[in-house]
Parts: structure tokens; C-alpha cells; sequence
């Protein structure tokens, strides 16, 4: 990541790098102090808490995949309309999400998602 990058190109990287499931690559997106919440949950602080989150929801998941929609940014801060998939060997669920992200210096800063929790759910339930 270039502190001259642009934030729009940031977001769309760290979108694109989750379908190569390397989480450790993609807390390197974040600044130390970053802010990562998922708005039904509570939000975490620093790059390991992060992580710790991201292990968790994506335990027992073969891949995940962001599919960009729309993406659009007025200067650090960057909207993205996404389909996030995430695919196991029994289902596929696909979550419409929208994200916003804050981007200081070529990291991720803040990174605030909105989704239905009721709607990831019935799909991880249903048979």
C-alpha cells in the first residue's frame, strides 16, 4: 500500500484480495488503530482484534468472495455496494452489503458495513 494511492484503488484492492483468503495479508490494509464494524454487531479496534474478527466469521468457510456492485469515493472516504459470498462445501450465501470506508495515508482507518444479520443467518440455517 502507497500513502499516494488513491483511497478509491485501496478499497477496491482489499475487496478484491479476500477472494485469495489470506487473512494476514488483508489486516495489512488496516492502520493500527482501525475501527472495523459490522453495524449489528459491536465494533473492534487495532489490527488484531480485526483479525480475530475476520477468523471468526470466516471459520469453516471455503471462500469469500466481494462482489463490487458500485464503488465511489469523495476523498478518503469510499462507498462500496457489494454481494459478499461466502461459500462452503455444503452452501453458498450471498449478503448485500453496504460498506463505507475511511482511507488515511494508503490504509483502511475505519471500515463500517451494513447488512441484514437476520439474512446472513436463514441462509447459514437453511437446509
Amino acid at each position: 500500500m502507497s500513502a499516494n494511492e488513491q483511497p478509491i484503488d485501496v478499497v477496491a484492492r482489499f475487496c478484491a484480495a479476500w477472494a485469495d483468503g489470506d487473512i494476514a495479508a488483508l489486516v495489512e490494509y488496516f492502520t493500527d488503530d482501525a475501527v472495523y464494524h459490522n453495524i449489528p454487531v459491536e465494533p473492534v479496534t487495532g489490527r488484531d482484534a480485526i483479525r480475530t474478527t475476520i477468523e471468526g466469521f470466516t471459520a469453516g468457510v471455503d471462500r469469500v468472495e466481494f462482489q463490487m456492485l458500485h464503488i465511489a469515493a469523495a476523498g478518503n472516504i469510499v462507498l462500496t455496494e457489494r454481494v459478499d459470498v461466502f461459500t462452503t462445501g455444503a452452501k453458498t450465501i450471498r449478503l448485500p452489503v453496504m460498506g463505507t470506508f475511511e482511507v488515511v495515508d494508503g490504509h483502511i482507518a475505519a471500515w463500517r458495513d451494513y447488512f441484514d444479520l437476520n439474512q446472513f443467518m436463514s441462509q447459514l440455517t437453511a437446509g
